[in-house]
């Protein structure tokens, strides 16, 4: 879950990882660890046609949740890191 400073959603105040609560490190604005952000639209053939759902995840809670997963997470690595 995301907290920003100000309307515009321009520079985040808090993240708060939405399964276990723990807040994320922040610093001058940018988040320093891990973190899986994800932001779901709700399209027509849905129970939530129109909406918009998105929520954070810390690394250990990512990790948690996909190893329940049957088919694994697809990872390919970068090649360069920013």
């Amino acid at each position: 879950m995301r907290r920003f400073i100000n309307q515009n959603k321009q520079q985040i105040k808090s993240v708060y990882c939405n399964l276990c609560g723990k807040q994320i490190k922040i610093e001058k604005g940018i988040i320093t660890e891990g973190v899986a952000t994800v932001e779901q639209h709700w399209g027509y053939f849905s129970e939530k046609d129109g909406q918009i759902h998105s929520f954070d995840l810390c690394e250990k809670c990512y990790d948690m949740l996909t190893e329940k997963f049957v088919l694994p997470v697809a990872v390919t690595n970068e090649k360069e890191l920013i």
